[in-house]
């Protein structure tokens, strides 16, 4: 896993929670989670590009989106490499792989190595952390 990296937009907690909604905030800086099957974008198969709700930055190409059947919206892999950083989650009684933003730090979902080819990886990714720019 990578070392914790000290993201590039840093804003007071005041300022977070004037710019995203109630649950994008809940997710994203309290690094809570959507129910499954309830948040945006789980059975999406519209053609574009996931960006960050809090800061824009962009995560996910839809060519990467796949239906795990788990109720988030999953993809193989990051839009580059750095896009995200991982850091050990040791809550509720199970140690993962949690994803957060690498620009703002903001928490996207988990990783898990029971994904598709060809990474293998399972990005599990809170609909509510992410915005949707269609394909032009």
């Amino acid at each position: 896993m990578a070392d914790p990296v000290k993201p590039k937009i840093e804003k007071s907690d005041a300022e977070w929670r004037e710019q995203l909604t109630p649950e994008q905030y809940h997710i994203l800086r309290e690094h809570g989670t959507e129910r499954a099957f309830t948040g945006p974008y789980w059975n999406s198969s519209e053609k574009g590009l996931y960006r960050c709700a809090a800061c824009d930055e962009p995560l996910f190409y839809s060519d990467t989106k796949f239906d795990a059947g788990c109720g988030w919206p999953s993809y193989f892999e990051p839009v580059k490499p750095g896009a995200v950083t991982e850091h050990r989650d040791a809550s509720y009684g199970m140690v993962r792989t949690e994803i957060r933003c690498a620009n703002c730090g903001g928490h996207l979902g988990h990783v898990f190595p029971d994904g598709p080819k060809p990474t293998g990886l399972r990005y599990c990714i809170n609909g509510h952390s992410m915005v949707f720019e269609p394909e032009a």
